[in-house]
């Protein structure tokens, strides 16, 4: 949020920022990449807790924002994700009067979990409460917003706002890598797709030989994907790199040959646009909020979920032809700059901003 954030000051919109964990994990502070203030609050263990996480989280935020406000009247609050933070939105402005919005980022619309049971019911039913009462709930895809949708019926006011990238930051090389690289950029999570990546890459290790594969992000299956790596023989062609800062991982875009992340489970995804906006074929899924961006063999690469045969063929093809990486590359690059940069999602922002004071 903090790109947005300015972004939204270049347009006369103030922004207070407060970024919220619990007390069980361990202190952050403030830095220049994200400018805002932490405020801690207690939760009970586990997805069980989070029913209960936004009474916990209002009351530790109640004093800041009202004082705040008094000092500086505040015309929106604006939550990122149903709980905890909708919750204690949806507590602080029944208190001070303030409307309140809600994001919701992620296909886990209404905070399952992906379980059943009381603790899910509870989940729901907050989650249900706090749209409903959200002067505005903005999905980051269409898939999302049909999903709300689907589970509310019309009894919600729900809007697309795209994510948007830095063009500046995220911009194509003056003069490209020589090694051929394919990039992912992802926490290491099965749902990411990396496995798929890895099989993919170990079939084409004897036709493209000089071919190598960086992978940027943490996750608890690091261990599992290396392993991977040792069985099929590729371990000497795939580097792990861990977590990076937003100017490496822009370097390393500008960098690969090709952008790859086939996740089963994505509400649109960032790396997505920033890899195009870096000027790369981006091979993702059919099915997920990316697919509303990327048309395949327009200006990208769409596979099936677990498509394995597809991406392969689909990396073959693109490894091959020069012509049609440069055509693709072409059209990423146009289809971010002309609606998804942080300055179209910004004055969409705005536009929800002030129609929600009214």
């Amino acid at each position: 949020m903090a790109e947005t954030l300015r972004e939204l000051k270049a347009q006369d919109v103030a922004s207070s920022v407060i970024a919220v964990d619990s007390i069980y994990h361990a202190s952050r502070e403030s830095s220049q990449e994200f400018p805002g203030q932490w405020v801690r609050y207690p939760q009970l263990p586990g997805n069980f807790g989070l029913s209960s996480a936004g009474r916990f989280l209002n009351a530790s935020l109640f004093r800041e924002v009202s004082q705040l406000h008094r000092r500086l009247p505040i015309h929106v609050i604006h939550a990122h994700a149903a709980l905890p933070c909708g919750h204690a939105a949806l507590l602080l402005s029944q208190r001070l009067k303030i409307p309140f919005v809600v994001t919701i980022h992620g296909l886990d619309v209404f905070n399952s979990c992906f379980q059943n049971g009381i603790a899910a019911r509870w989940r729901r039913n907050i989650s249900i409460t706090v749209y409903k009462n959200a002067r505005k709930v903005i999905c980051i895809s269409d898939k999302i917003r049909q999903s709300l949708i689907d589970g509310m019926g019309a009894v919600v006011a729900a809007e697309v706002v795209y994510n948007g990238t830095d063009p500046r930051l995220f911009a194509p090389a003056i003069t490209a890598d020589q090694t051929p690289t394919i990039l992912t950029v992802g926490t290491l999570l099965a749902g990411k797709g990396h496995e798929l990546v890895l099989r993919a890459f170990g079939r084409l290790r004897d036709s493209h030989p000089g071919l190598q594969c960086r992978i940027i992000g943490e996750g608890a299956d690091r261990n599992r994907f290396q392993g991977l790596t040792r069985e099929l023989g590729i371990n000497d062609q795939v580097h792990f790199l861990g977590r990076r800062s937003r100017a490496e991982v822009a370097e390393a875009m500008r960098n690969c040959l090709l952008f790859v992340l086939p996740s089963r489970y994505e509400g649109l995804g960032c790396v997505y646009l920033e890899a195009m906006a870096c000027g790369k074929p981006v091979v993702a899924c059919h099915g997920q909020g990316i697919d509303e961006i990327i048309h395949h063999g327009s200006n990208g690469w769409l596979i099936p979920v677990d498509g394995l045969e597809e991406l392969v063929q689909g990396l073959q093809i693109l490894l091959t032809s020069a012509e049609l990486r440069t055509q693709l590359s072409a059209a990423a690059r146009r289809t971010i700059v002309n609606k998804l940069t942080l300055s179209h999602q910004a004055q969409s922002l705005r536009k929800i901003y002030k129609e929600s004071a009214q």
